[in-house]
């Protein structure tokens, strides 16, 4: 019997300090060690949302040693799915890799603001995560 290779998921947004790290950090604590999982951004940001942080927290989720990253071209061609968080990440597609975009509620558009706002977007990413995770295992 031969084993099914684990499949890799790199996600990308602009600074790599809020939605990307959230999306990469919900992923590991689904997925375990059944999915490869990577973060990274197009113009990384010196530190992570502290917000995003902590609404991971509070569902037991820890981003670890996780920091700001570049993406580079390694990461892009080693992922099996890339999926760019928000319109601001732009990433050239690479062939043989499945690319997605995932336009993320902003509910700062509706007057929400601090970790409520937080708290939507982690939802929101939360719920998208999992439908990835299932169609991976799938």
């Amino acid at each position: 019997m031969t084993e099914t290779p684990i499949p890799s998921v790199l996600f990308v947004c602009q600074k790599n300090g809020g939605k990307s790290q959230m999306a990469a950090a919900l992923l590991r604590a689904a997925a375990g060690d059944t999915v490869t999982v990577h973060s990274a951004g197009t113009k990384p940001g010196a530190a992570l949302n502290a917000q995003s942080v902590e609404s991971l927290a509070e569902l037991g989720v820890d981003v670890g040693d996780e920091h700001p990253k570049l993406i580079t071209a390694e990461m892009l061609a080693a992922a099996d799915v890339v999926v760019v968080l928000g319109k601001e990440a732009q990433v050239a597609e690479v062939p043989g890799t499945t690319f997605e975009t995932w336009i993320t509620d902003e509910p700062s558009e509706h007057g929400i603001q601090g970790m409520e706002r937080m708290r939507l977007v982690r939802d929101d990413i939360r719920a998208r995560v999992d439908e990835l995770l299932a169609r991976l295992q799938g």
